[in-house]
């Protein structure tokens, strides 16, 4: 992803703490609250349109603050991601649970990882930051990519125990092959079936 200029930070760049504030955490006050929803409203937009590598100036003049207060409330770039993605997590979280207790576990594993390439597919590089993510668990994205997994894995389990799907299959392995199809279906926009295709020739490789 683009290097940024002008104090910006590299995606890959050191570890930031996490954008939300935690409920011991001083609240802000009411002009931080409005500048850090302005920045959240603005980087969804963006997001959307150009793609989650757009410049993070644009970002904080469409929003009408500085670079500077961006950062305040986002340290870098995967910071803010993190918070921008974070309904989208919420959404496939409480997808995994309305699935928890499906009578067929492993069509509700292949459901559930359908619905990840879905959500992918709404803002463009988010495939592959979630990816960039799983090995670095201080990234400012690991608070979407630490509950997936977990949510992933409890599902995967349930099909495990069912017996419809191999024992050796662990949900990092899988979770990083969603991705690379959520990145493959990106990149194929004039291929609707492309995620189907590819989650059957997964569903055949899981299985014992």
């Amino acid at each position: 992803m683009a290097t940024e200029t002008a104090g910006q930070r590299q995606v890959g760049g050191p570890p930031a703490t996490a954008a939300v504030r935690s409920p011991d955490v001083r609240p802000m006050r009411a002009d931080a609250r409005r500048n850090y929803e302005r920045l959240l409203t603005e980087a969804r937009t963006a997001f959307t349109e150009h793609g989650t590598d757009t410049s993070l100036e644009d970002i904080a003049r469409r929003a009408g603050v500085g670079i500077g207060t961006l950062y305040r409330h986002f340290p870098n770039r995967t910071a803010l991601m993190g918070a921008v993605f974070q309904s989208e997590v919420d959404a496939l979280l409480a997808h995994a649970r309305d699935l928890a207790d499906a009578p067929q576990p492993c069509a509700a594993l292949v459901d559930w990882l359908r619905a990840i390439i879905t959500h992918a597919s709404t803002y463009r590089g988010l495939s592959r930051a979630l990816m960039t993510a799983s090995a670095d668990e201080s990234s400012g994205m690991a608070r979407c990519s630490v509950p997936m997994r977990e949510a992933g894995g409890a599902l995967l389990a349930r099909a495990q125990e069912a017996g419809a799907v191999r024992p050796d299959v662990n949900i990092s392995d899988l979770m990083q092959l969603t991705n690379g199809i959520a990145l493959a279906v990106e990149e194929s926009p004039d291929d609707p079936k492309l995620a189907d295709r590819l989650l059957t020739l997964t569903l055949t490789g899981l299985k014992p």
